[in-house]
């Protein structure tokens, strides 16, 4: 009998109606020579400190650092995961041949190896992999299973995830908490947690202790246009009305006027992330409801596997472009086919091939997200608007580029120059498929910039000259703004650093911190840890966040840049360039440290403030 293991009952339904294992059980499927069963994701977890010695049970400083010198697996303690278990242990005991067909990806391949380890699997193991749960997918990965060997690197890169995170978390959590915690209230601390926070916090007080200062803007309007002059800002008002002084009156002379067009290439598929950051931007949709709509689609079969970081296509998944356009030309929602009218002008024609999309190199276990080309039937509201995000940026890969004219005009007036821009779109080519969608800005300058970009001029002509209104405008330097969940997870992508370019941000995602999977839940966990607030779409550092960050002086606890140091050495493990042993033994190391470091600490650093739920208990005690 051959036991196929599925990461959730609804994927496990589907693949045994597949493979004909259509006989209910209690806790699985059978048919056709197989039995289906499936976990509820993690099923088994890393052993808590006390499961090694009951030394480790009480928290207190003289048994720090906890470093196990081996570490095991036990079963979550829960009726219902300890009942599915002894299910699967049953079925895996008397199995000639196990197919692990969890999800795809690090993730899934550890829930997997450790219930088959807990359950003493000792037959041949075979690896379903795929990339999407249609019929076709599967049908097809079940005639090209794999060899779990081939998945070795992929589950030591997850285990030294979860080891690693253990280390860190379990000794410096406990190692704060009593050294600075003051008995009042646990200080949890992790290996991307921490971090993050700190990008957070420091943001803050760069806000905080940001001194506005003013300048002046001298512009002047010519034929209903503003123009700037080119010197920039004057940082003196008096050196601004000088400059004001002698240019009114004075004539208004064009003394260039260039035109030049250029392209503009459709934007790269979605990966997780940047999925994230549109919907963050658009419907003001969290990271971590974004990830559980993604999934949801996923699942349903009419979006490929979410938890990816690659926005490529391998050259092997062109062919079959053209179906999915077709599911998408007939997708209909509330009787209107929204795409049908993109699609018509490039169908029955060869498709656009480009590196920006197609590029095998680029890929290693998944591709990036797009349709499947199922037609989508009864999404909820907010499903269809991640639905359409993907749709349309799946069809726009295949339009044209954009051409656009891009006019710059020079002026002069006393020999002080002015200049103004605009952009005029010629052919939209894929902005026709770009969902109209409003988008609150960040702040009034990237308004302002769009509002230049997309602006037509009037003609004007070299030589010509008139009156003109000048103006002196008195502004304030500003602050960065505050982090938003997009903002944070493109920090979080790129170990904190600022970068706009895409091809640049796509370098830097090796170095990032957490993995693209699970950047939700860490954002979650500082909201659950009251470290961080929303306030509106902002992301603010409480006062316990703030100083738990002012606590900490270990640059290893959280610098973005070592935490993705630390990642980028997890991705290698994945891909057989790093080995996972020393990656183990350099975080025993770093913890070692980081206690005798704390340990030696002779200041009397303490926290102070207390999350709500604690200064609550505390006010019910003293009534």
């Amino acid at each position: 009998m051959i036991v196929c293991i599925a990461e959730k009952p609804s994927v496990a339904k589907d693949i045994a109606r597949i493979i004909g294992a259509t006989s209910s059980h209690d806790g699985y499927m059978e048919g056709n020579g197989y039995q289906v069963t499936w976990t509820f994701g993690h099923l088994c977890t890393l052993k808590e400190p006390h499961d090694y010695t009951p030394m480790w049970k009480s928290w207190n400083l003289t048994s720090l650092p906890m470093i196990p010198e081996r570490f095991g697996i036990k079963l979550i303690d829960q009726p219902s995961i300890k009942k599915q278990f002894a299910i699967i242990e049953s079925l895996m005991q008397k199995a000639d041949r196990i197919v692990n067909c969890g999800d795809a990806g690090q993730e899934g391949e550890l829930i997997q190896r450790w219930v088959m380890q807990k359950a003493g699997a000792k037959c041949p193991v075979s690896r379903l992999w795929i990339s999407s749960m249609t019929d076709e997918a599967i049908s097809e990965g079940f005639t090209q299973l794999k060899d779990q060997a081939d998945y070795q690197p992929l589950y030591m890169a997850g285990l030294s995830r979860a080891i690693g995170d253990w280390l860190l978390g379990m000794n410096c959590t406990r190692l704060y908490t009593l050294r600075y915690g003051q008995n009042r209230q646990v200080l949890s601390i992790g290996r991307v947690q921490t971090p993050t926070l700190a990008l957070i916090v420091n943001r803050q007080k760069e806000i905080e202790n940001f001194k506005p200062e003013p300048y002046w803007v001298l512009a002047t309007v010519y034929r209903d246009t503003v123009f700037t002059a080119t010197k920039g800002k004057f940082t003196s008002k008096e050196e601004g009305e000088e400059a004001f002084s002698t240019i009114e009156g004075k004539p208004f002379v064009v003394t260039k006027v260039e035109k030049k067009e250029g392209k503009e290439q459709p934007p790269q598929l979605y990966d997780l992330t940047s999925l994230q950051v549109d919907c963050n931007r658009k419907f003001g949709f969290s990271a971590e409801m974004t990830l559980n709509l993604i999934q949801s689609l996923y699942e349903k079969k009419y979006t490929t596997y979410p938890r990816v970081d690659t926005q490529y296509l391998s050259d092997d998944i062109y062919p079959k472009c053209p179906q999915t356009l077709n599911g998408l030309y007939q997708t209909k929602f509330a009787g209107k086919a929204p795409y049908a009218e993109y699609i018509k002008p490039i169908g029955g024609k060869a498709l656009k091939k480009s590196k920006r999309v197609f590029d095998t190199s680029k890929v290693t276990d998944h591709h990036a997200i797009i349709p499947t080309g199922v037609i989508p039937q009864n999404l909820s509201d907010a499903e269809q608007k991640v639905f359409d995000l993907v749709a349309r940026r799946f069809i726009g890969v295949f339009l044209p580029d954009c051409k656009f004219s891009t006019t710059t005009v020079l002026g002069e007036v006393n020999e002080i120059e002015f200049k103004v821009t605009g952009k005029e779109i010629l052919e939209p080519g894929w902005r026709v498929v770009r969902e109209k969608t409003s988008e609150s800005p960040e702040n009034t300058e990237s308004a302002e910039k769009k509002e230049d970009e997309e602006r037509t001029l009037p003609t004007f002509v070299k030589g010509e000259s008139g009156n003109h209104q000048p103006t002196l405008t008195e502004k304030w330097t500003t602050p960065p703004p505050y982090y938003n969940e997009a903002s944070l997870l493109r920090a979080m992508e790129t170990a904190g650093k600022f970068v706009e370019d895409e091809t640049l941000r796509a370098a830097m995602k090796e170095n990032g911190i957490g993995r693209p999977s699970s950047r939700a839940s860490i954002i979650e966990t500082l909201f659950k840890r009251h470290y961080i607030r929303r306030e509106r779409k902002r992301l603010v550092a409480t006062p316990t966040g703030i100083e738990l960050i002012d606590l900490i002086r270990e640059e290893l606890l959280k610098s973005c840049e070592l935490t993705g140091i630390w990642e980028k050495k997890l991705r290698d493990i994945e891909h057989k360039k790093y080995d996972a042993g020393q990656f183990i033994q350099e975080l025993k190391d770093q913890v070692t440290a980081i206690v005798t470091d704390v340990m030696r600490d002779p200041t009397n650093r303490r926290i102070t403030v207390m999350p709500p739920e604690e200064e609550k208990k505390k006010g019910k005690k003293k009534q």
